[in-house]
Order: structure tokens, then C-alpha cells, then sequence
């Protein structure tokens, strides 16, 4: 089991990789598009840098290393399979954006890669770990409690950071 829990931390990072590259370049030339057609969602990423989006996304990596760490040491893999169940739904996310939006957005072209190896991983885990379908599903949706809610933490944080950054500029 212990060879599949650090498989998370290598696809989480493959992913957020190309949204670090890509999500600010594109964001800067498609922010009218999102005003006009999307603006609760413009007004998210108004205040956006690259510098912000990286500090979230080594938040998030240190969480997921944590959960993994945390995982072999005690044998307890729910948390983790639960995180990795809210990945495989952020990836799904991000090709449903790009549908919706009919544009390549940067998150996509790993998604599209990554979300089946993800729900491969889920599918075997849970398999060899003997969860029964109830308990997965339960270690699923507090993974997405979890996961959801430091996420919303960290959009403020990245604002935040952000802002002062660009003061500074």
C-alpha cells in the first residue's frame, strides 16, 4: 500500500505544476471573456499572481505530504484515500470548466492524464485496503470536507498574499 500513498504527492504536484505555468498568462488574456460571461467567478481571481497561486499550491502539496506521511506511519489510510478522492474531483472540475467555457484552460491537459490514474489508484487502494463501499464513501466525503474547506482557507490567503505583493511592486 505504502507504494501507492506516494503516488498522491507525484500526480498532485504534475498537476498543479501546469497551473502554475500556464493559469496566470492565461487569466491575463481571458479576464474580459470572464467578466462578461462569468464575473462571481472574474471577481475570485481579480487579485491573482503567480506568486499567490505557488504559495497555495506548497500549502496544499505540504498537506498532501503530510496526509501521506501520516498515512504509513499509522497505517490509517482513510484521510488519504478521502484526499485523493477530492483531487480526482478537482480534476474533474477543471475538464468541466474547459467544457463549459469551450477553451483549454491550464489544469486541463494534466487532468485529462492524471484523472484516470487517479481513479485507478482510488479503485485499487480500496480494494486492497478492504474498505467497504459505505466506508470509502464516508472517507471520500470528509476527504472533500477537508480538502474543500482549506481550499476556500487558502483562496483568502492567496489574496492576501497577493495583494501585498503587488503593493510592493
Amino acid at each position: 500500500m505504502e507504494r501507492y500513498v506516494w503516488l498522491f504527492p507525484v500526480i498532485f504536484m504534475f498537476h498543479e505544476m501546469e497551473e502554475i505555468i500556464g493559469f496566470h498568462l492565461w487569466l491575463n488574456g481571458n479576464m474580459g471573456m470572464l467578466k462578461e460571461k462569468y464575473p462571481r467567478i472574474a471577481k475570485e481571481y481579480e487579485h491573482h499572481s503567480t506568486e499567490g497561486f505557488a504559495l497555495a499550491v506548497f500549502e496544499e502539496y505540504l498537506l498532501c505530504i503530510a496526509i501521506s506521511i501520516l498515512s504509513v506511519v499509522t497505517g490509517c489510510y482513510g484521510l488519504w484515500l478521502g484526499g485523493l478522492a477530492a483531487f480526482a474531483l478537482h480534476l474533474a472540475v477543471h475538464i468541466g470548466q474547459s467544457v463549459v467555457i469551450r477553451k483549454y484552460i491550464p489544469a486541463v491537459a494534466t487532468s485529462v492524464i492524471v484523472l484516470p490514474l487517479s481513479v485507478a489508484l482510488i479503485w485499487k487502494s480500496a480494494a486492497l485496503l478492504q474498505y467497504p463501499v459505505p466506508q470509502a464513501i464516508l472517507y471520500s466525503v470528509v476527504g472533500v470536507a477537508v480538502i474543500g474547506g482549506n481550499l476556500k482557507l487558502i483562496h483568502i490567503g492567496m489574496k492576501q498574499f497577493t495583494l501585498k505583493v503587488l503593493e510592493r511592486r
